[in-house]
């Protein structure tokens, strides 16, 4: 479970103007969804957004108390150089992930720089839908200046191409084998 801090009218954690409710109130989100966890595998991954609203020490403050009220992993936001993810860390004693997500605060930092700073997860929340967005764009450009998809198809994927990737055939093969059998009955 993913718990934040922002205020019900959220905004992108990349973006200005955030507001966060009180430490006190976070913690107690923390709290009751530890207090009912009833699986020991349900992990509770408390999320920060105060390091752009009250800086980076009053973050690793809030998210220590989160860990002391149950979080099992602090999710950081917006975080810009390694250093603040190491103090994190060092501070928190539980994983911490890195939202790597083009075009925001955060720097693109690969996964050897992430772990350098022992981060110990990595998201990578819209990478492929940006890139799906931008193909998706183009073709449909191209539709509505040519009436066809014709001018676009090498941008797409062949149906061979999916096919081999998720073994289509083998699939097909597993049905056929299932339907004789029912036929011969």
């Amino acid at each position: 479970m993913h718990i934040e801090d922002q205020v019900m009218q959220k905004r992108c954690g990349h973006r200005p103007n955030k507001e966060i409710v009180s430490k006190e109130e976070m913690v107690d989100r923390i709290k009751a969804a530890a207090d009912a966890r009833t699986d020991s595998e349900f992990v509770i991954m408390a999320r920060t957004d105060s390091l752009a609203v009250e800086g980076l020490q009053a973050a690793v403050d809030r998210a220590s108390a989160c860990v002391e009220a149950g979080a099992d992993m602090i999710f950081p936001e917006a975080i810009t150089e390694l250093s603040m993810y190491r103090k994190f860390a060092d501070a928190v004693k539980v994983p911490i992930l890195a939202n790597i997500t083009e075009f925001g605060q955060t720097p693109l930092f690969s996964v050897k720089e992430l772990g350098s700073a022992n981060v110990a997860m990595v998201l990578y929340p819209l990478s492929a839908f940006r890139a799906m967005n931008a193909a998706a764009l183009r073709v449909y450009q191209g539709i509505r200046k040519d009436g066809s998809q014709k001018g676009v198809v090498e941008l797409m994927q062949s149906r061979d191409e999916l096919y081999d990737y998720l073994d289509y055939h083998a699939y097909e093969q597993k049905l056929d084998a299932l339907f004789s059998r029912e036929k011969k009955k």
